[in-house]
């Protein structure tokens, strides 16, 4: 699935394209639904064998639509657990958004839910929302192409990330709660540990747990932006927590830098790479080392383009990156570098014949942190950016939580104890997420779009996202319009922080 040779690519999607100009009433009725499995499956890491989890569809795990052709798709169960899928970057009714009894169930073992609903384009992805199970590799690439994608003269490729563990998620989070996870830049020691409780099988395992002390910082008395400014710099001493737990692997389409996915490319050609960051607590910086590139979209919207050989994303977030390879043979290291660590991972461009060199999991030195100062963010510019208009509402987020005790929280609450970020259907809305711990959070929102309108107090006309970086003692405002008059979640994608509580919802009623 991961690959197509340009020429194959556009001959397998002529059909495709013909059926995308047929009314859309006679192409619904001639698609069947496509099938996909949540099931185990057994992967080689570095040369031992591991049982996880997957999403399988009919050309492999995930999958891949093609221009104007619905979501069709029926999700069979067929672990012995329950669960629920996500379908992330996705609009989908509230109904099939895929959150545990919000409103609808986790499916049975053995049960098969249908769903429908209009695709948007994109680099996209879908996940369990159940934490653990996402840690048990309970994710898969979605990616729907555009009438674009099909045109252009270019491979596809697709970089789908993630950290694993060879132990069990309740014993990794146990270890995490507990301060002792290992990882690089966190100030562990001694503490109170949350209540994990029975196993989290869905987010209403989160209400009964002991949260102990609450590390979010209440709303109270903030003079505005300049004053968080300033605390931030007050506090600019303070170790970041980098990463909160060391990993055994990091893997990039199910495999190490020890046996690599190796793609093989035409001398001269152009790739489209689609980057998906589906770790569970890691974020990656993407670098294409001697080929030269560019960022060209962002959690499935398109940027100008930004040109460079480094590009990060957090947990949660997607990139498409074009890289124009040399004329000449070679090959070509793609990697994903672990923030503030040594630990890589990454696949191969390579053209027939040539010498593929071996390259060792731990770089010589460590990435840096990611976008502590929004440098990164700053550089995006939505090309299809929200209309402007009057803003209705706005939100203060403030983001808060501590390593000991492991709990993160929005607002100063965890789920269960939260308070509602409401807005009325049609509104433009601001939220404004203020990150007052030392920890970054991607905050993810479901069921809308938004477009980053403020950096640290300084407005900019950013990407349009459905993921946003928040650093820590950073300030990011997002702009959106409210949808669907429902309940959506509104989480932190770092699987540890929702699994202690960082989860809020948007609460969209409807317009008068």
């Amino acid at each position: 699935m991961n690959t197509l040779s340009r020429r194959g690519f556009l001959a397998a999607s002529a059909a495709a394209i013909g059926a995308a100009h047929m009314p859309r009433l006679a192409f619904a009725q001639t698609v069947a639904p496509i099938s996909l499995s949540a099931a185990t499956r057994t992967l080689d890491i570095n040369g031992r064998a591991a049982t996880v989890f997957g999403l399988a569809g009919p050309g492999g795990q995930g999958l891949v639509l093609d221009p104007g052709q619905k979501f069709r798709v029926d999700l069979t169960n067929d672990l012995d657990v329950g669960t629920i899928i996500h379908w992330h970057g996705q609009i989908p009714p509230n109904a099939q958004d895929g959150v545990p009894d919000m409103p609808m169930p986790l499916l049975a073992a053995g049960e098969t839910r249908s769903y429908d609903f209009e695709a948007r384009p994109g680099t996209h992805w879908m996940h369990s929302h159940v934490p653990t199970q996402e840690m048990q590799l309970l994710a898969a690439p979605l990616i729907v192409r555009s009438a674009e994608d099909v045109a252009a003269d270019r491979q596809e490729v697709v970089m789908f990330l993630h950290d694993f563990s060879f132990r069990a998620p309740e014993e990794v989070l146990a270890e995490i709660n507990g301060g002792h996870g290992g990882g690089h830049g966190a100030d562990h020691g001694a503490g109170a540990v949350p209540d994990q409780g029975a196993p989290m099988e869905g987010m209403g395992a989160m209400q009964g747990m002991n949260h102990g002390a609450m590390g979010g910082m209440p709303m109270g008395n903030m003079s505005g932006m300049g004053g968080m400014m300033g605390m931030g710099r007050q506090m600019g001493g303070m170790a970041m927590d980098l990463n909160d737990y060391d990993w055994d692997a990091y893997l990039a389409n199910d495999r190490t830098l020890s046996d690599p996915e190796v793609v093989q490319v035409e001398r001269g050609g152009r790739i489209r790479l689609r980057v998906i960051n589906a770790a569970a607590a890691t974020v990656f910086w993407i670098d294409t080392g001697g080929a030269e590139a560019r960022l060209v979209a962002v959690d499935g919207h398109a940027v100008q383009p930004v040109p460079g050989t480094r590009f990060g994303l957090a947990m949660g977030q997607r990139l498409d990156i074009e890289i124009d390879l040399p004329n000449e043979g070679g090959a070509w290291p793609i990697l994903a570098l672990r923030e503030g660590a040594r630990e890589r991972t990454g696949l191969i461009l390579a053209t027939q014949g040539a010498e593929v060199r071996r390259l060792d999991a731990v770089a010589e030195t460590e990435a840096p942190a990611f976008d502590t100062d929004l440098a990164q963010e700053a550089r995006l510019i939505a090309r299809d950016a929200l209309p402007d208009r009057q803003v209705d509402r706005g939100h203060m987020l403030m983001l808060g939580g501590s390593m000991q005790p492991y709990v993160w929280t929005i607002n100063g609450a965890v789920w269960g104890q939260h308070q509602p970020i409401i807005a009325r259907s049609g509104e433009r809305v601001v939220l404004s997420f203020h990150n007052m711990s030392m920890m970054a959070h991607p905050m993810h929102l479901h069921g809308h779009v938004f477009q980053v309108v403020g950096l640290n107090g300084r407005r900019v006309a950013g990407a349009l996202r459905d993921t946003v970086h928040v650093p820590p003692m950073a300030m990011v405002d997002v702009a959106l319009d409210a949808g669907e008059a429902a309940r959506w979640m509104l989480h932190c994608h770092h699987m540890p922080h929702l699994a202690t509580g960082m989860m809020t919802e948007f609460a969209v009623t409807a317009s008068a």
